[in-house]
């Protein structure tokens, strides 16, 4: 067996040791997350032999360590601020798993129980309320389908499916069964043969790219013809114009360009029959959606609840903070306001200022100053 020492530079991005490592050990806390990631990206790598690995983290209570992996997990709540795509509200206060651990680890070798489980309330808490992020903003994405996007689709919908059927009808009443009875009308000109017809939109094309501009060209069993030339892809499209359009790309050959038109044209009751299929998923998707509205958020409960300990836990700390006396320079009067403060203290500790007031409201009530020991020697000399 081997042993394998060294820092995050030395045994960093270039090292491949991986091919036999079974336990990885952090001896320290580093400075930056993506360290960590390094770290482990020396064992946790493709190659090892191993399919399971150990990683141990060292870590001693009530030392600086506490303060490191804090450290770790502020930089790495910022970093996920960025880099993140959980939830896309605008306060960029998210935090993910990685950050999570750190604050895990941060509670470990912290020695005070109620902080410990403060620790822990802070990461379930973060947790719930980035789901609860992710409901309202899904919430707020259905509510805007259900005012706008889904009625705009249904009305676009609905005006596709009435034109769909008026040009069906139309179609089928002009659309040439036979080659005897072909017609069509290319720059004010009548063609009888679809050959001729055919080269006649080829030529049409060509003059409208020649000047640079798009538009009719003629009519065929009721419908507009109009041309638009694509430069990107370097092709010509027809567009059918009735009461719905259709596209139809042109070719060289003449009587290919009739067919495809025809076929386009013939195709009608099929676009019909999706159009119709597609207005009942629209409006399926819009009950769905209401139905997902009215359904509240799972976990408000257990949410409401954690922040209600976590909030007791916050007055109860302050509470505990408060009974920590700093060292002062204060009068014999100081300490007594101090023991009578100390059978009922607030739960938050009263500021500076307030206790100096009290102090000199106290010190004039026996007639005299508020003064330091040094300063009551000073007078007394």
């Amino acid at each position: 067996m081997r042993v394998l020492i060294g820092s995050t530079a030395k045994m960093g991005p270039g090292m491949n040791v991986q091919d036999r490592l079974i336990a990885l050990h952090h001896l320290d806390v580093p400075w930056k997350p993506s360290d960590i990631e390094q770290q482990e990206g020396r064992i946790i790598r493709q190659g090892n032999m191993f399919d399971k690995v150990k990683i141990f983290r060292y870590i001693t209570k009530g030392t600086f360590d506490a303060y490191s992996w804090q450290l770790l997990e502020n930089k790495q709540k910022f970093i996920s601020q960025i880099m993140t795509s959980k939830s896309p509200v605008r306060s960029a206060d998210d935090i993910d798993e990685a950050a999570l651990s750190y604050a895990e680890i941060k509670a470990l070798a912290t020695g005070n129980p109620y902080i410990k489980e403060k620790m822990d309330l802070d990461i379930q808490v973060a947790k719930l309320r980035l789901l609860k992020a992710n409901y309202d903003s899904q919430r707020y994405r259905l509510e805007d389908d259900i005012l706008m996007n889904y009625p705009k689709m249904i009305t676009a919908t609905e005006e596709r499916i009435a034109g769909l059927k008026a040009d069906q009808v139309m179609a089928a009443e002009k659309l040439p069964q036979d080659n005897d009875h072909f017609i069509m009308e290319v720059g004010g000109k009548t063609f009888d043969s679809k050959k001729e017809a055919g080269l006649a939109i080829v030529a049409a094309c060509t003059g409208m790219k020649a000047i640079q501009k798009d538009g009719e060209i003629g009519h065929y069993a009721g419908f507009s013809m109009s041309v638009h030339y694509d430069a990107f892809n370097n092709k010509f499209e027809l567009t059918l114009k009735g009461k719905s359009s259709y596209k139809v790309e042109v070719g060289t050959d003449g009587i290919g360009n009739i067919t495809r038109i025809n076929n386009v044209l013939s195709d009608i009751p099929s676009l019909l029959t999706k159009a119709e299929e597609r207005l009942e998923t629209l409006h399926t998707q819009m009950e769905s959606a209401k139905a997902e509205l009215a359904t509240p958020f799972a976990q408000a409960e257990e949410l409401r609840a954690k922040e209600e300990r976590l909030s007791e836990l916050n007055a109860l700390l302050n509470m505990d903070a408060g009974n920590d006396k700093p060292e002062r320079g204060y009068s014999d009067i100081d300490d007594e306001d101090d023991s009578r403060m100390s059978a009922d203290r607030p739960a938050a500790r009263p500021s500076v200022m307030d206790r100096l007031k009290k102090m000199q409201d106290k010190v004039k009530a026996h007639g005299g100053d508020v003064l330091s020991p040094q300063k009551k020697q000073e007078q007394e000399i």
